[in-house]
């Protein structure tokens, strides 16, 4: 009877001191188990996983590069996956998304293989770009063999500072616009150097993520 009693006091003691219906707390004491954590012990995420959210009209986004030749790129825009692998949407080169600056509505995706493929299709695509178009770029495994000197100047009128410098199996991301008037902001290269790379023959991927303004209606 003696132990019966301690026993029972013990339980209520330890339910008392650790808390909760059932004595969860208790549970994951004794059997060495991390406590999960509560929404309000988890650090908050935005759109595409940002730490604070964008201003009023305002795209939020992430871009991520393919590693070396085996992960796919990534494209995030609002919340939603434009190109990854699970969509079964990324290839060789160049990755990229076109985007109404005015609507934040997704025009098109499309890749352009860098290595073995033809930059005449990369020139098709980028010359008829509208005003005010958004441009998202992520690179996976080489974007740059193929690249001419007009693709780098189609670039550069988009904003770009690094293409003209983008070279064989480069890590690349960037955002940029049709008749941007500065430099863009969100570009990011990480060159290919054996010295420095991070898989065997590729630098490390890149990562990127901010909040791109709309622009207001075109007039006329």
């Amino acid at each position: 009877m003696a132990v019966l009693l301690l026993v029972g006091l013990t339980w209520v003691l330890a339910n008392t001191l650790f808390g909760g219906e059932g004595g969860s707390s208790v549970r994951y004491f004794f059997s060495g188990a991390s406590v999960e954590p509560t929404p309000e012990m988890r650090p908050r995420k935005y759109k595409c996983g940002l730490s604070a959210p964008c201003p009023a009209k305002h795209l939020a986004f992430r871009l991520v590069s393919g590693a070396a030749n085996v992960i796919g790129p990534k494209i995030c825009l609002e919340d939603k996956m434009l190109v990854s692998s699970v969509k079964n949407n990324v290839g060789r080169g160049l990755n990229i998304a076109l985007v109404n600056g005015v609507t934040g509505e997704l025009l098109t995706t499309k890749y352009f293989d860098m290595w073995a493929g033809d930059v005449s299709d990369l020139l098709k695509f980028l010359r008829p770009l509208h005003e005010g178009t958004l441009v998202f770029v992520a690179s996976f495994d080489d974007p740059a063999t193929k690249m001419n000197e007009e693709a780098r100047r189609l670039f550069e009128g988009l904003g770009s500072s690094a293409v003209k410098e983008l070279a064989f199996r480069d890590s690349w991301v960037f955002v940029g616009a049709k008749g941007i008037e500065n430099k863009s902001p969100f570009e990011q290269r990480m060159k290919n150097s054996k010295s420095s790379n991070k898989y065997e023959g590729w630098p490390e991927s890149l990562e990127m993520d901010g909040c791109i303004p709309l622009r207001g209606p075109l007039e006329g």
